[in-house]
């Protein structure tokens, strides 16, 4: 039984596998407001009934796609922190390759950012099982930034006192044990590297930026600064 089983699951693990690709191409050639699922089973050559017994609706399939792009980028920056930390470099240059990580993996993975961090899916509300994987990338700054904190300590940003409470709020919910002012400039930061990405990817570049890799470099490793982080290993 235990044989019959497992060719089940493997054959169960292929059919969702090749699924969710073909509604990555779907992804690429019509965006997520136009995903569907009997257009999807119809380029597979399986009757939409068939593809509901994996994806009971498009919400659902969205959602997994959804997971495992969050995934894919949070494994990105976990595996260039990894050898940053591996390797001893200081926290700032932890910083830039994990935001050097995560920008190659979106420009190998253009739809799949699009669809975690580009406009939202009209009709789509994201479930609590996405937020997990959601926080990977953001989690592994604040790694750093922790690290930093305990170890040879942070710059404190400028907190202006009428936001002393919103930061002090922020850091209970996701940040604990960082000054308030390190989480208020890494919230600030979060929004432009992601913006930094989105303009290179969706053309807002074109005839601005022509050395996109050196831009970038130096535009995270100001974001760095503004959250803290030195330079120098022994702060």
């Amino acid at each position: 039984m235990s044989t019959v089983r497992g060719a089940r699951e493997r054959a169960r693990t292929e059919v969702t596998t090749a699924i969710k690709d073909e509604a990555r191409r779907h992804l690429a050639e019509g965006g997520a407001a136009k995903l569907s699922l009997r257009a999807v089973a119809r380029d597979l050559g399986m009757v939409s009934s068939a593809l509901y017994r994996y994806f009971p609706s498009r919400d659902e399939l969205l959602t997994a796609l959804i997971i495992d792009a969050y995934d894919s980028a949070g494994a990105a920056a976990e595996e260039a922190d990894a050898t940053g930390r591996a390797a001893g470099v200081a926290p700032r240059a932890r910083w830039v390759s994990v935001c050097e990580a995560v920008r190659a993996w979106a420009l190998e993975h253009p739809h799949e950012f699009a669809l975690i961090y580009g406009s939202p899916v009209p009709g789509y509300s994201a479930p609590l099982d996405t937020v997990g994987p959601a926080s990977r990338v953001a989690n592994t700054f604040i790694d750093i930034l922790r690290t930093a904190h305990t170890g040879h300590g942070l710059a404190l940003p400028p907190l202006p006192e009428a936001l002393r409470p919103e930061g002090l709020r922020m850091t209970a919910d996701f940040a604990e044990g960082l000054p308030p002012e390190v989480t208020v400039a890494l919230v600030a930061a979060w929004a432009q590297f992601v913006g930094l990405i989105s303009f290179e990817l969706f053309g807002q570049f074109n005839r601005v930026v022509e050395d996109r890799a050196a831009f970038f470099a130096h535009a995270v490793d100001r974001l760095a600064r503004d959250v803290g982080l030195s330079a120098d290993p022994r702060g």
